[in-house]
């Protein structure tokens, strides 16, 4: 069973930011797992993923692949040769493209001589709800529904588990899958752009193995100390 871990969401417009926002954790000598996305590797690339691995950081990076099967296998293979921790694509590309991103991930993991990253599906995102699932989406099913379907669809393509909301953990779990969780707030933080949120307890409670904490943690006036209060409610 995979330990329970918070995982940072490092959502800054440049690497000079993020390692400003890193250096408390030095001075500190922690040495937390990093979420990095779109923002940040679209900007500066591999190179600070390599920077940030040579700093002893454990990496999720978050550019949830959704393509045709073949181009996700070829972009899994690079993702593979990077040598992160977890990556992750969309579950509404299908079991063929899920299956195809796995056998690319696995090929360049194996070709440096890394270990294959631990391959997440995005289920959906916790941005949406039961009324844009169907008025914008037009998905006649129920949120919970549809994202049980995505679960098993991404255990039937050979991937370690999901992406999804705390309350949708349990499923995960059932499936004997791992269930990374996003949209987390401490009690009495802002929801923001989110719609489905939970605390670290509750998504404790519910089975998650890692959670993704971004604004609690790097908005706040000491990102240590609510780290530290996120990972002692979640461990």
């Amino acid at each position: 069973m995979n330990k329970r871990e918070v995982i940072i969401a490092c959502d800054f417009p440049s690497k000079q930011e993020l390692y400003a926002f890193l250096k408390p954790f030095e001075n500190a000598k922690i040495e937390p797992f990093l979420k990095i996305g779109m923002e940040l590797f679209y900007r500066e690339g591999p190179e600070l993923i390599r920077e940030l691995q040579k700093k002893g950081a454990k990496i999720f990076l978050d550019l949830k692949l959704y393509d045709i099967p073949n181009t996700v296998e070829n972009a899994m293979k690079n993702i593979g040769r990077l040598g992160v921790q977890i990556t992750n694509l969309h579950a509404s590309g299908g079991v063929k493209m899920m299956a195809s991103a796995r056998k690319g991930l696995d090929e360049g993991a194996l070709s440096v001589g890394a270990k294959p990253p631990i391959l997440l599906a995005v289920t959906l995102l916790t941005s949406i709800d039961e009324v844009v699932l169907k008025n914008e989406l037009l998905v006649g099913e129920s949120l919970t529904k549809t994202v049980k379907h995505y679960a098993m669809n991404a255990k039937t393509a050979g991937l370690d588990g999901i992406v999804c909301s705390a309350h949708e953990a349990s499923l995960a779990v059932e499936l004997g899958l791992i269930a990374l969780t996003p949209g987390i707030r401490m009690d009495g933080d802002a929801v923001n752009d989110q719609k489905r949120v939970a605390t670290p307890a509750y998504a404790k409670e519910q089975g998650s193995t890692y959670i993704v904490v971004g604004r609690p943690i790097t908005a706040s006036p000491d990102p240590v100390k609510a780290y530290l209060a996120c990972a002692e409610q979640f461990s």
